[in-house]
């Protein structure tokens, strides 16, 4: 029994003490250290979190932003196409006045073929220059033997 003298003990129980306090120390500075990087972590994840959203709601607006341009683009394509189509209209429709107003000029005839020409690349019906109106009720006495000659069933003169 001598090996578990009073003194041995004390020593023993102060060493393992020390040594303990010394690893209860060391642990405590370990999670110290760890507690401030969670800190230090939770507080760059919600920094994070928030440029996040932003950029989730930029790229919505943009998204937005975007599907309005393309809207307003198409309508403005909508609207020029409408436009053009008129002017070919109004373009047809002065060039036919100068051909009934001028029948004998080639300038009509030209600028005629020019609106129809225009009208078949804006994609509309061209018009192949038969008139039923003009059939029916003609406004002018009818030369059978110019509409033969341009026809090409009869030869010039």
């Amino acid at each position: 029994m001598a090996l578990y003298s009073e003194g041995r003990v004390k020593k023993l129980v102060i060493r393992l003490k020390e040594e303990y306090d010394r690893a209860l120390k060391s642990q405590r500075e370990v999670s110290a250290s760890l507690k401030e990087e969670n800190r230090a972590l939770k507080a760059r994840v919600l920094l994070l979190e928030g440029e996040r959203k932003e950029v989730a709601d930029a790229l919505v607006l943009a998204v937005k932003e975007r599907k309005r341009a393309e809207a307003a683009a198409g309508q403005e394509e909508k609207n020029g196409q409408a436009e053009l189509r008129l002017l070919a209209a109004k373009c047809r429709a002065l060039a036919e006045h100068l051909l009934e107003k001028y029948p004998e000029e080639d300038g009509a005839a030209t600028l005629l073929a020019h609106a129809d020409d225009l009208s078949e690349a804006m994609g509309e019906p061209v018009s192949t220059g038969f008139n039923m109106e003009e059939v029916i009720a003609p406004k002018q006495p009818l030369d059978l033997a110019k509409l033969c000659r341009s026809l090409g069933v009869m030869e010039e003169e």
